[in-house]
């Protein structure tokens, strides 16, 4: 467990320390208020078909995103029965975890320097902004986080990471995240 009392991570302290000003002078902001930050990043695991034929694999996914997370992740289960599907009413579908302040800060870190240049034939992540300077992106192989034993893995999953950020627009949100050196390729 992180000891968040004592701790900076690593790019908490480069925002405060750098990119805050580069994003100041970039955008012309007057107020340290306008200058956008990282609110949250979210992920979540899908398990889909695999989930309705086997409800041990929410499970699974809920064990391996805590491991990735570093916080105990949830089990999603779906809302309302899809007969064409096989889904049923409160049945487990996958899992999900909400990262904020230090773990936030540490898993991109992770995410950005560790997990990427892990990602076969990975040439950059493609901008995928909402238009409120929300970014959000898929993993094909959830395998590529240093914490997931690639030995004891049952099931490789998919992954969506959203990142939430203060910015207004897609532009200031893309700046920010290419200060914490996030691979865009384009």
């Amino acid at each position: 467990m992180l000891d968040t009392q004592n701790y900076t991570p690593r790019l908490k302290a480069l925002y405060r320390d750098e990119v805050r000003a580069k994003l100041r002078e970039e955008f012309g902001y007057t107020n340290d208020l306008q200058i956008p930050f990282l609110e949250k990043i979210t992920l979540n695991i899908g398990c889909g078909a695999e989930a309705v034929r086997d409800s041990k694999k929410a499970k699974s996914a809920q064990e391996d995103l805590t491991k990735i997370a570093g916080q105990h992740a949830v089990v999603t289960k779906a809302k309302k029965s899809i007969a064409g599907f096989r889904v049923r009413e409160e049945m487990p579908l996958g899992a999900k975890v909400t990262l904020r302040h230090a773990r936030m800060y540490e898993f991109l870190d992770r995410l950005i320097t560790v997990a990427m240049p892990r990602i076969r034939d990975f040439r950059g992540v493609k901008p995928s902004f909402d238009g409120r300077g929300n970014f959000a992106m898929g993993i094909k192989e959830h395998i590529v986080f240093p914490e997931i034993d690639f030995d004891k893995v049952d099931e490789v999953w998919g992954m969506d990471i959203n990142i939430t950020t203060t910015a207004k627009t897609d532009a200031e949100a893309k700046a920010l995240l290419k200060h914490f050196n996030m691979p865009f390729n384009a």
